[in-house]
């Protein structure tokens, strides 16, 4: 029944049925003090055509907190998905219908190319894809710590008796920032979304913040080392960024950030 549903709100927004973005213009209200809270109220704070690039979308719709307000606020941007499958079966699709939002089969590195991309070789499942990372170390975490097993509990899927067969290693298409903007005209953008399993501190220096300039940075924090927490923290500290946590995301906020400092009451 929830997967129906899945497929359901899918179609829907594919489709950009006026029902579906209906009730995000209108009746849709996120909790007070969330993530959904500060997107929709930046969503909404007069800075014209908005702008996102969003690094590691995947299906573009589940567990995506920018989805809701892509369709419902109409933003520009551009959306990069590395998986092949994923990207074909679902986030092409899914903005098909809206010719401002450029969807790109890509990840971003240093340089154009390819790069070795690890996911779970035995199911394409949200779940499954969802894990897919650049880091061999994360992949291998989620079957160490237990969690690809529940799921597999969960769903009804039979693990491969080799454990060798059950990382696959792919190679995916790779585009460095310098490249994105001179392709796609981008001159500014007012939010950087970011969930690549642990990569996500390198995809902010690749973006080189200090000149760039983004206003919001969202990014994943749960899979950083401590190391690289800190080192992004001090990053963002030293370009007037202030962040907040929020779950497993981080927002950060270029200073000054005026109305929107509620937010960030206790950044640390």
């Amino acid at each position: 029944m929830k997967r129906a549903l899945q497929q359901l709100r899918f179609q829907l927004s594919a489709k950009n049925n006026p029902l579906f973005l209906g009730f995000y213009r209108y009746l849709y209200r996120p909790k007070p003090g969330s993530l959904s809270e500060f997107l929709s109220e930046y969503s909404h704070s007069g800075r014209g055509k908005f702008f996102l690039i969003q690094v590691g979308a995947n299906d573009g719709i589940t567990h995506d907190p920018m989805h809701k307000f892509i369709k419902r606020d109409q933003w520009f941007g551009i959306l990069l998905e590395p998986q092949p499958y994923v990207f074909k079966t679902y986030l092409s699709k899914l903005h098909a219908k809206s010719p401002q939002v450029k969807t790109i089969c890509a990840a971003v590195g240093p340089e154009d190319g390819h790069m070795t991309l690890y996911r779970i070789s035995f199911t394409e499942m949200r779940w499954a894809t969802g894990l897919a990372s650049f880091d061999r170390k994360q992949v291998e975490k989620a079957f160490s710590s237990g969690l690809v097993k529940k799921r597999c509990a969960k769903f009804g899927i039979e693990m491969p008796a080799d454990p060798d067969t059950w990382i696959a290693a792919e190679q995916v298409q790779v585009i460095s920032p310098e490249t994105l903007f001179a392709q796609h005209e981008v001159n500014r953008f007012d939010l950087l979304q970011i969930d690549t399993e642990g990569y996500d501190f390198e995809i902010i220096r690749l973006f080189d913040v200090a000149k760039t300039k983004p206003k919001v940075i969202v990014f994943e924090h749960t899979h950083l080392t401590a190391h690289a927490q800190t080192t992004c923290d001090q990053l963002l500290s030293d370009n007037d960024y202030v962040w907040q946590r929020y779950g497993s995301n981080t927002v950060a906020m270029k200073q000054p950030v005026g109305k929107f400092s509620d937010y960030f009451a206790n950044e640390t």
